[in-house]
């Protein structure tokens, strides 16, 4: 009993490490999951790789099939879907309460944040960590930033299919330019125009799934979307 809370532990990293590199992409939809060669490169045993693979089944990031083993679920554009209509609630709500005078810190660094985004040759995941907290510090200026932990708890699926989209300097800059818009407004007070502007913003994922499945449609869930089979290989139907 005594080792029980040094288990929970190990199992939260293992659970940790293995959810960031699905939604960073590290492990790419589809890719086969074994827990013998995970638990090697993690230096671990089974157990906690196993019931790791079942936390990330239970959030649809992992699909297990029986006979035939574990694999990173593809991109579920319904997922993605109920994800953007969660967070596109919360942040168009909470911009109706924007107070009348902003906190001057939190300000500053929704200013410094962009200055940031805009920087040359900035890497896919250096720009969504950008990305994740100018949209955490809106919800702060607001007095809402308690509520990003439950919309980051939801959004497993958006987060692949945004990352996806990050996939050139031109999407950045649209992103960044977006992004202006949405602390321009909000700085001038006009509520209207920044919640028009966060939505538009919010929504161009939409736009991001469409494009990249026509390109990668191996990628993506779909209603046809037939599981893994075994032959003398597993391969995806």
């Amino acid at each position: 009993m005594a080792r029980e809370p040094g288990r929970r532990s190990s199992r939260r990293q293992v659970y940790e490490t293995l959810r960031q590199r699905v939604l960073t992409l590290e492990l790419p939809p589809g890719t086969a999951l074994s827990e013998n060669e995970l638990a090697t490169a993690l230096q671990v045993s089974r157990t906690p790789v196993r019931e790791s693979l079942i936390l990330l089944a239970e959030e649809g990031l992992v699909q297990v099939f029986p006979q035939i083993g574990s694999f990173v679920s593809r991109v579920d554009p319904a997922q993605v879907a109920d994800a953007q209509f969660l967070r596109e609630a919360v942040e168009l709500a909470a911009l109706e309460d924007l107070p009348g005078e902003l906190d001057a810190g939190v300000v500053a660094r929704l200013r410094a944040n962009l200055d940031e985004q805009a920087v040359a040759d900035l890497d896919r995941e250096a720009f969504f960590a950008l990305d994740e907290a100018f949209h955490q510090g809106v919800l702060e200026l607001s007095g809402h930033g308690r509520t990003w932990s439950t919309v980051l708890s939801a959004k497993g699926h958006l987060d692949r299919a945004r990352r996806l989209g990050l996939s050139g300097t031109e999407t950045q800059a649209q992103r960044i330019a977006e992004h202006g818009e949405v602390l321009s407004a909000v700085l001038d007070g006009d509520v209207e125009r920044a919640r028009a502007a966060m939505r538009v913003h919010l929504r161009a994922v939409f736009d991001d799934v469409e494009r990249i499945q026509q390109r990668s449609p191996e990628l993506f869930a779909g209603p046809s979307t037939a599981g893994p089979v075994r032959r003398n290989v597993v391969i995806w139907a």
